[in-house]
């Protein structure tokens, strides 16, 4: 099976992605987003299933019991995901009862239409480059959609380029940043979650309107850290069929921390990081911090 699962990227409108996911892309081209769709977009590794669990004790209103009635990726079904073996992300929203969390890891240019269209509100999580690039060689070697990632270097290399799956990071978080300018986007910062995660979901719960005590916050911040989540097996991904996932390799929560990137990044690597960084992020105003 896994020889079979881990096979090249494709590109779709200039985007690599997975192979099984291309083969359906008409269903996602055409998804219909709904008004009040909350939309939880970010580049993959950047703590999509933190705010995704987040949201859904908000929505919940800090009920635990309720967060743990199903696995993070039926809760949240991730829209784009189509695979052997597995409903597709579009085929689970169809028989999703409304207000729907949905999960993207898409740039802009390839969202649905429809959510631009119905002004749906959507939350927007970045995490810093450094950080990324290593949870996601990690992520690569576990999870077995994903071509062989090589070693360390070569997966830097890979990624710097935008030859891994979804393309640039770069061209993602500046793509997102833009536009919020003219959509109902909340832009937050896993570096800023780290720090102070009361104040972030504070901004999450006003963001969508609601209101909750002060007893229903502390649930949401204890059931919501890495440590609780680590454990849990409705979100640590430990209910997916090892043969998609293998954690044994890695596990899909690793270490769930700011500037593990320093483990990993030789001095050489850092330096030729920094001036490419530099240079594609020159004339954007969106400041991601490499640590905490």
């Amino acid at each position: 099976m896994e020889h079979s699962l881990r096979r090249e990227l494709e590109i779709i409108h200039e985007i690599p992605l997975y192979w099984s996911f291309v083969e359906k892309w008409a269903q996602v081209e055409t998804f219909q987003a709904r008004p009040d769709d909350l939309l939880i977009s970010t580049y993959p590794k950047s703590g999509t299933t933190w705010i995704s669990e987040i949201v859904d004790m908000i929505y919940n209103d800090g009920n635990v019991e309720k967060c743990k009635r199903d696995a993070i990726f039926n809760r949240v079904p991730f829209m784009e995901m189509s695979g052997p073996g597995f409903p597709s992300g579009t085929e689970q929203l169809a028989t999703m009862p409304s207000p729907r969390l949905v999960k993207t890891h898409l740039p802009t240019q390839l969202l649905p239409v429809s959510f631009w269209e119905q002004d749906c509100k959507m939350i927007y999580l970045a995490r810093n480059a450094k950080d990324v690039a290593v949870s996601y060689y990690h992520f690569y070697q576990m999870a077995k959609a994903h071509p062989d990632p090589g070693t360390w270097a070569e997966f830097l290399g890979k990624f710097m380029a935008g030859k891994v799956a979804y393309g640039s990071w770069y061209d993602h978080v500046k793509g997102w940043w833009e536009k919020k300018k003219a959509y109902r986007i909340l832009y937050l910062f896993y570096e800023d979650m780290k720090e102070d995660p009361k104040r972030e979901i504070e901004k999450v719960i006003q963001f969508l309107g609601k209101e909750l005590k002060e007893n229903v916050m502390n649930k949401i911040l204890h059931h919501t850290s890495f440590q609780e989540m680590k454990k849990n097996p409705t979100v640590n991904y430990e209910m997916m069929p090892t043969w998609a996932m293998d954690h044994s390799v890695s596990p899909f929560m690793r270490k769930g921390i700011s500037g593990d990137w320093k483990n990993y990044f030789t001095v050489a690597q850092n330096e030729i990081f920094d001036a490419h960084y530099k240079e594609q992020m020159e004339g954007s105003r969106l400041g991601c911090r490499m640590e905490i």
